[in-house]
């Protein structure tokens, strides 16, 4: 089977009730059924050509995953605050494209703990449960607050981190050695520790914006029949040619037994798949 070249899209997902995770390889217009290729050989092949998933240009660097430099200094989805909410700065005016930052950020979003390389705080979207978990390689998430805008999940998230993770160390995640762990417990000890934040947090912004939570622990099982004892990544910018048998899929990486490769780090990378 070939695919032909297209610009690569991170790997979509989709968790079933049995708590499955199915993949798929967006390139252009088609997709690679991922889990139905595990077990086989696969090569992915950098044509040497990279167009911003935003204007459509051809750039010579991929910025912010997948930009021109142009688009990413003027989009507001590659503002600071994306990867830092509780620096939004809308309420100054001057979000790069307010009516974007209307329609993502002031909307519901969780702050969440994950299992993924350990237990770790994170925060998401409403409309991207449970993608955000399998994007991060969780084996296990729990909801734990829900708030109205993603400055307020922001907030939330720091006052947690200063006692728990808020990172994930992907070369253990991929490791495959991360244990299950009791979350609700894990949440009913963090609570208490920020009440006294949670308290400030409603007397500015309301006593509806923060809602505690009481969810079931969602758990994940993810398509790898054999884990790396060390992990060795592949670099499109540096190797033209990534290709071994596909043992795995988990997070945005794709798991060979010659090493491993973060596709959405080479969103816009225009790449040919074939598999063997």
């Amino acid at each position: 089977m070939q695919i032909p070249a297209g610009p690569l899209k991170k790997m979509t997902a989709q968790l079933s009730e049995q708590g499955n995770v199915n993949y798929q390889l967006p390139i252009g217009d088609n997709a690679l059924p991922l889990n139905d290729v595990i077990g086989h050989h696969l090569t992915l092949t950098f044509q040497q050509h990279i167009t911003c998933q935003h204007c459509g240009r051809k750039t010579k660097k991929s910025y912010s995953q997948g930009f021109c430099f142009p688009c990413m200094q003027k989009l507001a989805q590659c503002d600071m605050c994306i990867m830092k909410p509780e620096t939004c700065h809308f309420h100054l005016g001057t979000c790069r494209e307010p009516e974007w930052g209307e329609r993502n950020c002031f909307m519901p979003h969780y702050v969440y703990l994950a299992n993924t390389s350990g237990v770790k705080v994170g925060i998401t979207r409403e409309t991207q449960i449970p993608t955000r978990w399998i994007d991060q390689g969780a084996t296990q998430a729990l909801p734990i607050f829900k708030v109205s805008s993603r400055l307020q999940s922001g907030l939330v998230e720091i006052a947690l981190a200063q006692h728990i993770a808020d990172k994930t160390n992907w070369r253990a995640m991929l490791k495959g050695e991360t244990k299950n762990v009791d979350l609700q417990q894990v949440a009913q000890e963090l609570k208490p520790l920020i009440r006294d934040k949670l308290a400030e947090l409603q007397l500015n912004y309301g006593e509806d914006a923060i809602e505690e939570l009481e969810h079931s622990v969602v758990d994940l099982s993810f398509p790898v029949t054999q884990y790396p004892t060390k992990v060795s990544s592949f670099n499109f910018d540096k190797h033209q040619e990534v290709s071994g048998i596909l043992q795995g899929i988990k997070g945005q990486y794709l798991i060979f037994d010659t090493g491993v490769i973060n596709i959405r780090k080479f969103t816009s990378y225009h790449v040919e798949a074939k598999v063997e």
